[in-house]
């Protein structure tokens, strides 16, 4: 199992990489942590989805993160 889950967290940081690296050049992560100046402008598509893909990543990551952490225990 802990195998299993260390491939799986692998895998999902590679695929936060790549959403990453697709975003906008001016957003990133950082809009997610409070920066970016255009409060107003809604995403639409593909900008949408990236950007919800990504944090759905990010949650997933730190989630197999703190279990392998406790199955090393």
């Amino acid at each position: 199992m802990y195998k299993t889950l260390l491939i799986v967290q692998i895998v999902v940081s590679a695929l936060l990489v790549v959403s990453v690296l697709l975003q906008n050049r001016a957003e990133g992560l950082g809009k997610m942590f409070g920066g970016g100046g255009e409060v107003f402008r809604t995403k639409r598509g593909l900008e949408k989805f990236l950007y919800y893909f990504t944090i759905a990543l990010v949650v997933i990551l730190v989630v197999l993160s703190l279990t392998l952490l406790k199955l090393a225990e």
